[in-house]
């Protein structure tokens, strides 16, 4: 399919500029490398060229119609995107102030541009003196990653797939140089995990174990003595209840005898009395 019917199926036909901004990024494409090794169609390629055009001369493109287009699942779409773009050179300049506007976090720009220069003054610390001419920190990855970890840390929601379709990598290479940034600087972008171990949570713990007997002595239990001693201090407890009730009861009876407990007498019974009445009743 000619690149000028795609363009007109996503509505790009009017802006020639972009066509044949297209048309040559796919004419160096077919001349560096062949696509279908990274599994990308022709179509495909004529839809990922084409965006690439629109980006780099900031015109607007419908992205989803042109996933429906290429015949591909997002996720697959992106891949190829960026694996085409690493492949024929396209460099995306990712600036941190124009990220914090389109994510809405634009009071973390100071801090991802302090966490930024942090990281790279670390990581050339840690390299030899004959690679640090080497290193490159100007790939959009890193600002990304930046990005996303002082997001997190001051608890701001980021979409992650959004932001590593934006700088153009891939998934685990975001991972990776997310995960370098951690190790590197935590002191800045570390957050501590929320969930806690179980087994480190020692509060109320006798309302788990129940069963004196399921209770461990390395676990934060309690040992065979101290089953004892707490049983026998529960024990002198519900006596010092007992005998705190008894001599307030004790003393109230003293106090006030007439309303104490009065004595019951039960009345015996003579049926042997009853029964020769009722005889002479009948002899009468």
């Amino acid at each position: 399919m000619d690149i000028s019917d795609i363009a007109r199926k996503l509505d790009l036909s009017n802006n020639k500029l972009v066509v044949r901004k297209a048309a040559e990024i796919r004419r160096l494409c077919d001349a560096q490398f062949d696509s279908s090794v990274i599994g990308v169609g022709e179509i495909c390629k004529a839809v990922i060229c084409l965006e690439i055009a629109a980006s780099r001369l900031q015109v607007i493109f419908d992205r989803q119609a042109a996933i429906k287009l290429s015949g591909m699942s997002e996720k697959a779409y992106t891949r190829s995107f960026n694996s085409l773009q690493n492949v024929i050179g396209v460099k995306i300049k990712l600036n941190v102030k124009e990220l914090a506007v389109q994510f809405g976090c634009v009071r973390i720009i100071k801090s991802v541009q302090n966490m930024l220069s942090l990281y790279k003054e670390r990581f050339l610390a840690s390299l030899p003196a004959s690679r640090r001419a080497n290193a490159d920190f100007t790939r959009p990855v890193f600002t990304a990653a930046a990005f996303y970890l002082c997001a997190k840390k001051q608890k701001l929601k980021v979409d992650k797939l959004r932001l590593v379709e934006v700088c153009g990598t891939s998934e685990s290479e975001f991972s990776c140089v997310s995960t370098s940034m951690i190790d590197l600087c935590f002191d800045c972008v570390g957050v501590s995990k929320e969930k806690k171990d179980a087994k480190d949570v020692k509060g109320n713990r006798e309302l788990i174990d129940v069963l004196p007997e399921k209770r461990k002595l390395e676990d934060g239990g309690y040992s065979s003595d101290d089953e004892s001693s707490c049983y026998k201090r529960h024990k002198k407890m519900e006596e010092a209840k007992y005998e705190d009730w008894k001599s307030t009861v004790v003393h109230s009876i003293k106090k006030n005898p007439e309303k104490g407990p009065k004595k019951v007498i039960q009345t015996s019974l003579s049926f042997t009395k009853k029964a020769a009445t009722e005889e002479v009743q009948v002899d009468s």
